[in-house]
């Protein structure tokens, strides 16, 4: 009974000690575990807040797109109308480039008129002196023709229509 009791004893003993270390390593579990949860829940709100930051950022890229497409269109506008405008101006300038030569060559033809009357102005009063001479040679009461006042000239321009 002795050895019955000292089994019994040495049984209940061994079984608490592995009750003891059982509950030991379950309470590590435990910790464990509860850590496990404290660091999976502080992964999911890490994971949570980037899932919030990415879609705040594909939000700011896909505005930053639409800026830049406006922008891109704008300038396209804008590159077109400059265009049309230079387009215009050469236009205007080659316009006014073939009127100035218009003009130029009508000036060119006046001064050539012009030019022709003066000689033969200048070749008639050669033939009126020349008379002059002769006239004073042979009549003595007649009036000279360099007593005369000289005849003035004068030019009016005329207005051409642009439609020729």
């Amino acid at each position: 009974e002795a050895l019955a009791a000292r089994n019994l004893q040495a049984a209940e003993d061994w079984y608490r000690a592995r009750c003891a270390r059982l509950h030991e390593r379950a309470a590590r579990s435990q910790e464990a575990v509860r850590a496990s949860r404290r660091e999976a829940g502080e992964c999911r709100r890490q994971l949570q807040a980037r899932l919030v930051e990415m879609e705040s950022l594909r939000g700011a890229h896909q505005s930053l797109e639409r800026q830049l497409q406006e922008l891109e269109e704008r300038h396209n506008a804008e590159a077109a109308g400059l265009q049309d405008t230079i387009g215009q101006l050469e236009d205007d300038l080659r316009n006014t480039k073939n009127e100035m030569a218009r003009h130029l060559r009508e000036y060119q033809d006046l001064l050539n008129v012009k030019m022709a009357l003066d000689i033969e102005i200048a070749a008639y009063r050669k033939l009126l002196e020349g008379e002059e001479t002769l006239f004073n040679m042979g009549s003595v009461g007649l009036p000279s023709l360099n007593s005369l006042p000289n005849p003035t000239y004068s030019f009016e321009p005329r207005s051409f229509s642009s439609s020729t």
